[in-house]
């Protein structure tokens, strides 16, 4: 099974989620939230992340953190490993907590860092764990409109800034925003692309030296591996020759890994057809 492809650099912002094992509850009470923030908090300072945004649901939880150090995968190991260490001495228990390999999603912070608080914190709501956001006291949003600067978890006043340089403005802003996607149908996941992108196609290339020497690793799916290839319309774009058009085919195929079945759909030929094109020997470099 291909495992997720993990992206570290300096000031990579992700969404994170963790589910619990064989989606148990992870937190049994409120002094597993608390002590689970603590541990959080410890981290966070630990190794200089930024939370911009969190919530503890039952058997999971959402951050959105920040990265300057590009250490994302040494900070989760710490914070689930503690917690799990913990909650087992707490409750005598042995084995995993945490299902698995935490999901991580990399987030174009110009373009969507306010979209993914808003959704973060609106889980208990779309969950009906409660009926309005300020209800739930395990997430962000209180944090958030307090602004509270002193041993926050949560760094609140890059959030509100987004919004109004006065504080005040900011914070009803924040509210009136939050307010807004309550209710509404989620479409924040329908722009993800290739899975662990959440960006237009230009963030995705800002990043691709990033994970471009992952590419061969055959555990990484092939949806992520070319997360940045070009579309094959652009490819196929302004072909007039079927000399020109053939040369694409191989491009398409070889070095940015479309199936034969894709390519002769945008064609509009059968895969066999584009199977035939490959086998000429003037195609295959």
């Amino acid at each position: 099974m291909a495992r997720p492809l993990r992206v570290q650099y300096q000031g990579a912002v992700y969404h994170i989620t963790s589910r619990g094992d064989g989606r148990e509850d992870i937190y049994l009470d409120d002094k597993d939230r608390i002590l689970f923030l603590e541990i959080l908090k410890e981290q966070l300072d630990r190794y200089h992340v930024i939370c911009y945004a969190y919530c503890l649901m039952s058997n999971h939880y959402h951050l959105l953190i920040e990265t300057p150090e590009s250490n994302l995968s040494l900070f989760m190991r710490q914070l689930n490993g503690i917690y799990t260490q913990s909650f087992n001495r707490c409750y005598r228990k042995v084995g995993h907590v945490f299902q698995g390999r935490y999901k991580s999603i990399l987030v174009d912070k110009d373009n969507y860092l306010l979209e993914v608080c808003r959704y973060i914190v609106l889980n208990p709501v779309r969950a009906r764990m409660v009926k309005k956001v300020e209800e739930w006291k395990w997430s962000s949003y209180a944090d958030t409109i307090k602004n509270v600067r002193d041993g926050s978890i949560i760094s609140s006043s890059f959030i509100l800034n987004e919004f109004h340089t006065e504080i005040k403005t900011a914070k009803k802003a924040y509210v009136e925003f939050v307010k807004e996607g309550t209710g509404q149908k989620d479409s924040l996941w329908g722009k993800l692309q290739s899975r662990v992108f959440l960006g237009d196609r230009d963030f995705i290339k800002g990043i691709e030296k990033h994970f471009k020497i992952l590419g061969d690793e055959k555990e990484i799916s092939r949806e992520e591996r070319y997360a940045c290839r070009p579309p094959l319309r652009d490819i196929f774009d302004g072909v007039k020759s079927r000399v020109e058009r053939n040369k694409k085919i191989a491009l398409s195929h070889i070095e940015h890994g479309y199936t034969l079945k894709e390519i002769g759909e945008h064609l509009n030929v059968h895969y066999s057809t584009v199977s035939k094109i490959l086998k000429n020997s003037q195609f295959k470099t």
